[in-house]
């Protein structure tokens, strides 16, 4: 979303956005020890009641599953092209074919793996998405080198700011969020407290930051104002080395998709099952999610208004609003007094965010050039050449602790 940002606010932006996560996230935990609660969803049904309960729930529910489909539009997108790179694959190949791939990646990977019930089966998955998302930035970083002087920048490219930058903090929030696993990995601690949880929160935000940071720098550098929503998609089919990113890259979605899928399956089992599900049930309702979002991701394709409307819908509220909404509740301070200033503000940003994200994301979506080959990476243009090779969701992993 840097070209709807400018990248110096959009880098002060991601600063912000990464500071809120990590306080959000603590005042979560801590909202939840002035509770006696130890689940996001017993949280808010503690101060807000079933009212409260069931919108969290939808919420919770909404966020993981668009990720969910959203992952799958990558996969589709990314591994073709990578099977493009296979001799004898054509663009008329099955292996060519993104519905084909999202198909076959689902049955043989992301279904089998979501299988899992417990998050903790999935760490060594987690943890290799993780390493592959470095060697995906250091992929990144040097075609920022060798690429990035090759293509022309758009018109003022280099802008402080431009104004639709709301947009942009809705898909950080997307990038960010991991407030629906905050508890979740907090009693899978050896020795679950605040200052310990902090330590984690901290590092992993911030390592994220960083992370962020540095893609967004070298790519928005790289393409200026021609940066798609997967930044894969800006890179020539013909580029052995974008291929090799696009292949780990697939590999880190595939691994991370089953946590967003043992999320949205805790949801549907608190709220029609009472938070218990048997052998049969637990395969129906994962066959049931799994299905569905295939069904979705293979009817639409263009990733960018996926990343946006699941960041300001979900991401913001869960963000910003419910966990300083809660803190506030169970708080004996009043409003903008103590501790609870912080709160207040972030309360009142969320909504503006929520609601001026929606109306802009409706108004003004964003260019979808899904699957289209860049101008420069035609052997005519003297802005590439094959003799030079020529890549929004990485933060998930990195939040995931």
């Amino acid at each position: 979303k840097w070209p709807e940002a400018g990248l110096p606010l959009g880098l002060l932006l991601l600063v912000l956005v990464a500071f809120i996560t990590d306080y959000s996230i603590i005042l979560l935990i801590k909202g939840g020890n002035l509770s006696g609660t130890n689940s996001y969803q017993s949280l808010v049904r503690s101060t807000f009641g079933l009212t409260g309960y069931l919108i969290l729930s939808l919420l919770q529910f909404l966020y993981p599953f668009i990720a969910m489909i959203s992952y799958n539009i990558i996969t589709g997108d990314t591994l073709a092209k990578v099977f493009l790179r296979i001799p004898g694959v054509g663009p008329g190949n099955m292996l060519a074919e993104r519905h084909f791939v999202i198909a076959v990646s689902t049955i043989l990977f992301t279904l089998p793996l979501s299988l899992f019930r417990n998050v903790s089966k999935l760490g060594k998955v987690s943890l290799l998405s993780m390493v592959l998302t470095l060697f995906i930035l250091v992929i990144v970083l040097i075609r920022a080198a060798t690429l990035g002087p090759k293509i022309p920048p758009t018109e003022s490219a280099w802008v402080f700011a431009r104004w639709n930058a709301i947009q942009a903090v809705g898909v950080m929030s997307f990038a960010f969020i991991c407030h629906h696993n905050s508890f979740m990995i907090y009693a899978s601690m050896k020795e679950p407290s605040l200052s310990n949880w902090s330590r984690v929160t901290h590092f992993s935000v911030g390592s994220a930051l960083i992370i962020s940071a540095l893609f967004a720098a070298a790519g928005y550098a790289t393409f200026t104002g021609y940066t798609q929503g997967d930044i894969f998609e800006n890179y020539c089919r013909n580029d052995d080395l974008a291929t090799f990113g696009r292949f780990c890259f697939c590999v880190s979605i595939i691994t991370t998709f089953p946590l967003e899928c043992l999320v949205t399956r805790e949801v549907v089992s608190n709220v029609f099952f009472n938070g218990t599900l048997n052998n049969y049930s637990h395969v129906a309702v994962t066959l049931l999610l799994v299905g569905t979002c295939t069904a979705l991701s293979l009817a639409y394709d263009c990733l960018g208004i996926v990343l946006v409307l699941n960041g300001v819908i979900s991401a913001t509220p869960l963000i910003f609003i419910i966990p300083s909404a809660c803190y506030l509740k169970l708080s004996t301070e009043r409003w903008f007094a103590g501790e609870n200033r912080i709160p207040c503000l972030l309360l009142i940003a969320g909504v503006f965010v929520m609601i001026t994200g929606f109306v802009m994301a409706v108004m003004f979506p964003q260019d979808c050039s899904h699957g289209a080959e860049m101008f420069y990476c035609s052997a005519s243009n003297p802005s590439s050449s094959t003799s030079t090779p020529t890549t929004e969701l990485l933060l998930q992993n990195s939040t995931e602790f």
